[in-house]
């Protein structure tokens, strides 16, 4: 099948997220159109769409969300998971489903690798654990994409941690921005993630890789950065994680085959395009 034959045959759930936002390709379906959590409306719009390939984006990613809600964020990230799965079977078609660093405890010195034994700490991670086992359980043909700390969607759609900074930066009552120094990740532009799964779809890859931008950052690097390529004068203080409630922790990810540009680079370039603020 021709490269651009493939593409439109991919159907993609979750396409009104973050990431979802920058897919060009495929039959896009929202949580309006398709609700991963019913099997049998996925099993209906898969046989009817008769997709070759499933991009898996629908997923419950708001940390605070489940942690407070376990059960919503299992029904999400794992039941869905599984229906995604079943339905991709039955049509025979490859699933490829997109996980997260936080299937690994975070107490590794060095970035994860592909063959790291996950060891998730919190309901999201193990959702997202469960998932990967469900997939490579039900399918043969599969990938897991595992990805870290993504930016993108702009204004929209940006309500992670890059988006709340400029938020913060934006508003005239800022002062002062605290952001944590001893966590670090990998931080991954959801528009270059898209464009490496794009290839490896259309080259065939199997089994889990990991994708996110080139080089390490704590949370306290990436706001300095943005705040830096601003021009602003608002100061930046490192604190320890502890202020948050959290811990101390590694991310990121590495992969000894793929590897994107910079991370720099990448959201330099976000800054420009999306929001237009330098």
């Amino acid at each position: 099948m021709q490269s651009e034959e493939l593409l439109k045959s991919i159907l993609i759930t979750g396409d009104g997220g973050m990431v979802g936002s920058y897919v060009d390709f495929g039959i896009k379906t929202d949580r309006n159109f398709l609700d991963i959590t019913n099997l049998e409306q996925v099993l209906e719009v898969f046989k009817k769409e008769q997709p070759k390939v499933i991009l898996h984006l629908a997923a419950e990613t708001d940390l605070k969300k489940c942690e407070e809600n376990p059960q919503h964020c299992y029904f999400v990230n794992s039941v869905g998971t599984y229906n995604v799965a079943v339905a991709s079977k039955e049509i025979n078609a490859k699933m490829i489903y997109i996980s997260t660093n936080a299937v690994f405890d975070g107490i590794k010195k060095t970035p994860y690798k592909e063959g790291d034994e996950p060891n998730p700490q919190n309901y999201y991670g193990r959702s997202k654990f469960l998932g990967e086992l469900v997939v490579k359980g039900i399918l043969e043909n599969y990938l897991i994409v595992r990805t870290c700390w993504i930016f993108g969607g702009g204004k929209e759609k940006d309500k992670k941690f890059v988006g709340k900074i400029i938020e913060q930066l934006k508003n005239p009552e800022t002062k002062e921005i605290k952001a944590v120094i001893n966590q670090i990740g990998s931080p991954t532009f959801a528009k270059d993630l898209v464009n490496e799964i794009k290839k490896l779809i259309i080259e065939d890859k199997k089994g889990i890789i990991h994708i996110s931008n080139n080089g390490i950052a704590s949370r306290y690097e990436i706001a300095k950065f943005i705040v830096e390529k601003l021009k602003s004068e608002i100061k930046v203080l490192s604190v320890d994680s502890s202020v948050f409630n959290a811990t101390a922790k590694n991310e990121s990810l590495t992969s000894e085959n793929y590897k994107l540009r910079n991370w720099q680079e990448a959201l330099e370039e976000y800054l420009k395009t999306e929001w237009k603020i330098i």
